[in-house]
Order: C-alpha cells, then structure tokens, then sequence
C-alpha cells in the first residue's frame, strides 16, 4: 500500500472526524502516501444536468469552493501547509461554525496561520476551478457519491462515515479499513442499523 487518494469538501462533518485520523496515521506509516482531491457537495446534491457550481460567475454564493480552492493553494505550497489549512478551515466550519463560504474568510485563515504571500495568487487563480472540475468528473467517473470517500491504488474506492477514533486504535483501524476496502473486493456495504449509529457509536 502505498498511495490513497481522498475527495473531500471541507463543508462535510464526516471530513473533518476522519482527519485528525488520517494526519495520525501517516504520523505513524511513513509508507502511505495520501492525495486530497477535491469533491464539491454542492455539485453532485444539484438537480440541474447542465449546471455546474465551477462555471457560474461571480454573483454565485458557493457552499464550498472559495475553500477547495484554498485547499489546493495550500496544497501546491507543500503539505506541512495544506495540513495547517484544513485543521484550521475544518475548525472553523465545524466547531466555530464560520462562515466558509466567502472569499475573505479563506484570505484571513491563510493570514492567521502566517502563510506567504503567493498563497492569494494561487487562490484567487482560476486555474484552481479547473482543477476542481477535473477532480469532481474523475470521482464521478468512479462512481463516487459523496465525502470522504477513499480511493486506494488507482483501483478501489469506498466511502466511509466513521468518527474519529482514537489514537491507540487509529492505525489498526486504518488496516481493517484497507483490507476490506482494498484486499476483499466481494465486500459491498457494511452499515449499522438505526439506532444505535450514531447515537451510541462512539460508547
């Protein structure tokens, strides 16, 4: 095992549990390697065949890509960056509840975490919608439907909604997760019943 992709959009709950899991794993398997690859939610839960969120001009309000194209500012800065960038941007959406959505608040996590200077111009690059786009008709192209969804070895995808786990268990349940992901490939689905997910998930 080596190279993991995952499509991501910074609005979803369930990126910002499984981060501080992946971030903890590659901490502790220096074999891994793992591509964030962006996955507008906002594009695939649309009702319109011909509209695409990447496309619409500047009075259209996004759920979420003045953030993707920060991810990936971040990203071409180098990942000890990109990783300072969705620590924080998911900090911000999902325990302070900021508002993502605008440009400004993208420009103020990048100041606060004292980011230089070139990171507003690779932001504000339209290049970065393209590259967006690119990723989104990839992931779709694989069947993919929503975040985090996981793609490992160019070959096996699956989606996964899992709190954070802890630290003594994070790479064990990294392991699990890849062999049945990756190495069983008659394994379809595996879902509690409700209740108790996610009520008692976590006891």
């Amino acid at each position: 095992m080596s190279k993991i992709d995952i499509f991501i959009d910074y609005t979803c709950p369930w990126v910002a549990q499984i981060f501080p899991w992946i971030i903890d794993v590659l901490s502790k398997d220096k074999s891994i390697i793992v591509n964030w690859r962006s996955f507008p939610l906002e594009q695939i839960n649309n009702e319109l065949d011909e509209w695409k969120c990447w496309d619409q001009d500047e009075n259209y309000i996004s759920r979420g890509l003045w953030a993707l194209r920060g991810g990936i500012a971040a990203r071409m800065m180098g990942d000890n960056y990109h990783n300072q960038y969705m620590a924080e941007i998911l900090n911000e959406k999902h325990v302070k509840r900021t508002d993502i959505r605008p440009r400004s608040t993208i420009i103020g996590i990048a100041q606060k975490l004292n980011f230089p200077d070139k990171f507003t111009n690779l932001l504000d690059d339209k290049s970065r919608l393209h590259e967006i786009s690119e990723d989104y008709m990839y992931a779709e192209s694989l069947g993919v439907f929503g975040t985090p969804t996981f793609l490992f070895d160019d070959t096996h995808v699956a989606f996964l909604k899992t709190f954070t786990p802890p630290k003594s268990d994070s790479l064990p349940f990294f392991n699990n997760f890849y062999q049945m992901a990756a190495l069983k490939n008659y394994f379809g689905e595996l879902k509690r019943p409700q209740p108790p997910w996610p009520r008692y998930a976590r006891d």
